[in-house]
């Protein structure tokens, strides 16, 4: 999966946009982060309104999409609070 990250003034690498296949899903919101010992995961929101966790491997370099939802529904079944 390719992602395009914007790194900021401490280096940390942030979506910006992502590509499924040829189809470009630009980031307009990052809704949540959080980090395991081996992955930074991120949970956005995309430019066709869906909900995105992309998960980081910190030892390869790559990522993966973790889950998909269209973002039809309510919201709460997503919630990280």
């Amino acid at each position: 999966m390719k992602v395009e990250c914007y790194a900021g003034y401490r280096g940390e690498e942030t979506p910006r946009r992502f590509y499924l296949g040829k189809r470009c899903v630009e980031v307009e919101d990052v809704l949540d982060r959080w980090l395991d010992p081996a992955h930074r995961y991120f949970k956005l929101r995309g430019d066709d309104n869906g909900i995105y966790i992309l998960r980081h491997s910190t030892g390869d370099d790559t990522w993966e999409m973790t889950l998909f939802d269209n973002g039809t529904g309510d919201g709460r079944r997503l919630s990280s609070t």
